[in-house]
C-alpha cells in the first residue's frame, strides 16, 4: 500500500509542477521585458482557460495534500 501511495504522490507532484508552471507571470522583471506572461496568445489572459487552470491547480494541490496525509497515516 505504501508503494502505491508513493507512486501516486510522484504522479501528483509532476502534474502539480506542470500546472504551476503553466500559469502566466506578473510581468515583473526580465519576464515582463521579454513579453512573457503578457496575456497575448491562446493561453494568456483572464480567460476561461486561465480560470480552469486555476481550478485544476487547486484540485491537484488538494489531492496531493490528501495523499500526503494518507501516506503519513499508513506508516
Amino acid at each position: 500500500m505504501e508503494n502505491v501511495l508513493a507512486v501516486i504522490q510522484v504522479a501528483f507532484s509532476v502534474v502539480l509542477i506542470f500546472l504551476v508552471l503553466m500559469h502566466s507571470g506578473k510581468d515583473a522583471g526580465l519576464s515582463g521585458a521579454f513579453g512573457v506572461g503578457t496575456g497575448q496568445g491562446k493561453f494568456g489572459g483572464g480567460s476561461m482557460v486561465e480560470r480552469n487552470l486555476n481550478r485544476w491547480t487547486i484540485a491537484f494541490a488538494l489531492l496531493w495534500t490528501a495523499n500526503t496525509i494518507l501516506m503519513l497515516k499508513t506508516t
